[in-house]
């Protein structure tokens, strides 16, 4: 992840980048992300808390694709034709009813439960991980991190050093709530947003890796991960894919970025899973190559939570 790296040079207290700086950071950024995916690890200090950016950063929306779906109703089968856009701005409206408000203090824990299966493509048994994580809610403190299992504490940030997404609730509550104002301060970081200047093609790759960062945030201030699914369907290049993909035996729609050619995750295999009714966030599923051997991977998060102290659950 040393594209985050470049992070460090848009830090809230140094002087805007010129244009030039911030089209540098956004060449390297770009570059970083076409480069083939590593295996999933945690070696390394402090890497499980950008890491899981780059493995979920991967959807978007397509005003044009649609995808029938079948419901059942307990007399005879209907269908429905929906969109990107219908799936993620109904995830925006089902995350608005179901967020709880909460303020976490600089000294708290960002408790996290995730569940990951695994499944070899050529055959064998599934593999299951249950990883918990206490994550200091402004680095100041040692957090406690597990990725497939493994388990180890990363040490306080040092000066200067940040990530995305934000982990200081400060610079979270800075960010906008309105979709297209999210969209500006993503795309311009590190300077002024420009909110009345169109995206340029080249620049929605990197608008969407933000907001898909943005959403594996566990814990958000009231309306920023609706405003974010939002901005997420005004994103060009994402496609429904046609039939259900069953998730703990609920129907779901997947969604998955197909940008243009060249652009980073084309045919990945990456994508989000929503309900196929209530449209809510159930988590991601994709490929993962470690050791010669490739997996179909889900993972969805189980609980989160704010919590006073490493090891203390909700």
């Amino acid at each position: 992840m040393n594209e985050i790296e470049l992070l460090r040079e848009w830090d809230a207290d140094a002087p805007p980048l010129t244009d030039a700086a911030r089209a540098r950071a956004r060449l390297r950024l770009q570059q970083a992300m076409r480069a083939p995916a590593a295996p999933v690890a945690v070696t390394g200090v402090g890497r499980r808390p950008l890491l899981r950016i780059a493995v979920a950063g991967v959807a978007a929306a397509a005003v044009t694709a649609t995808v029938v779906v079948t419901q059942d109703t307990g007399t005879e089968p209907r269908t429905r034709t929906v969109s990107a856009t219908t799936v993620l701005r109904g995830a925006a409206a089902e995350a608005l009813r179901t967020e709880k408000p909460v303020a976490p203090r600089d000294d708290q824990f960002i408790y996290t439960k995730e569940v990951i299966e695994e499944t070899p493509v050529s055959g064998g048994p599934t593999k299951t991980y249950v990883d918990e994580s206490w994550n200091s809610v402004d680095g100041s403190k040692k957090s406690y991190v597990s990725e497939l299992g493994t388990k180890q504490w990363v040490p306080p940030f040092q000066k200067g050093q940040s990530t995305w997404p934000p982990s200081r609730w400060s610079e979270l509550k800075q960010l906008p709530t309105d979709p297209a104002k999210l969209t500006a301060t993503l795309r311009d970081m590190g300077g002024k947003p420009d909110y009345g200047r169109p995206t340029k093609a080249d620049e929605w790759p990197m608008v969407q890796f933000f907001l898909s960062g943005l959403l594996r945030d566990a814990v958000l201030p009231r309306g920023l991960r609706s405003a974010a699914f939002e901005a997420l369907a005004s994103v060009p290049g994402v496609t429904v894919l046609p039939g259900r993909t069953e998730v703990d035996g609920r129907a779901a729609l997947a969604i998955r970025y197909v940008g243009p050619s060249g652009t980073p995750w084309q045919g990945s295999g990456r994508m989000l899973l929503f309900d196929a009714t209530s449209y809510q966030y159930l988590g991601t599923r994709e490929r993962r190559t470690a050791g010669g051997k490739t997996y179909e991977q889900w993972s969805h998060l189980t609980a989160q939570a704010v919590v006073d102290r490493v090891f203390q659950r909700p």
